[in-house]
């Protein structure tokens, strides 16, 4: 039998989001254009001033805005995606989300996996999950497209998540 006991926390829940939110072509497109389209346009008006007004200072003032702007609005942009992320849950979603989670894969009842949570305890088929993705700090069981059990490494609490995730894998692989 194959047992991993976890914690799960909102910076895990955080972490997963902003991995699926940057693996988006479109996020990504629209990303690169705001950082480097609005700048451009900047930088054009304090060439402007620069050369048509000879207004040194102006100009400085301006690219020096449009050069903030190109490395900061990512980070503003993630972090406005973060609070965004957090608001969508309610409270009660919350209490059942975060906490300690156990996962088994039982050879007695091999068509499971296994999870006890806060929410209470489940069995998902393993005809149902998809695959197994590892991060440098996770490991990630994947339910459907944008679902995963998010296992953090360092909350594992008990067992070995490295026994456990290729033994998942090869439930996966049997039951696909």
């Amino acid at each position: 039998m194959f047992e991993i006991e976890y914690e799960f926390r909102e910076q895990d829940l955080i972490h997963f989001n902003e991995l699926q939110f940057l693996r988006s072509e479109e996020i990504q497109q629209n990303i690169k254009k705001n950082r480097w389209i609005v700048p451009g346009i900047m930088g054009l008006i304090g060439s402007f001033y620069y050369f048509y007004y000879h207004d040194t200072n102006t100009s400085i003032y301006i690219l020096g805005l449009a050069l903030l702007w190109s490395l900061l609005s990512p980070k503003i942009m993630m972090m406005d995606f973060q609070r965004q992320v957090l608001k969508s849950y309610t409270d009660k979603e919350k209490t059942n989300m975060f906490g300690m989670y156990t996962l088994t894969i039982d050879p007695a009842n091999a068509n499971f996996l296994h999870e006890k949570s806060p929410s209470g305890k489940h069995k998902m088929p393993w005809s149902e999950l998809l695959r197994v993705e590892y991060g440098k700090r996770y490991v990630y069981i994947y339910i459907s497209l944008t679902t995963a059990l998010v296992i953090p490494v360092e909350t594992v609490k008990q067992g070995n998540l490295e026994q456990f995730a290729e033994q998942a894998e090869k439930m996966i692989e049997r039951f696909a």
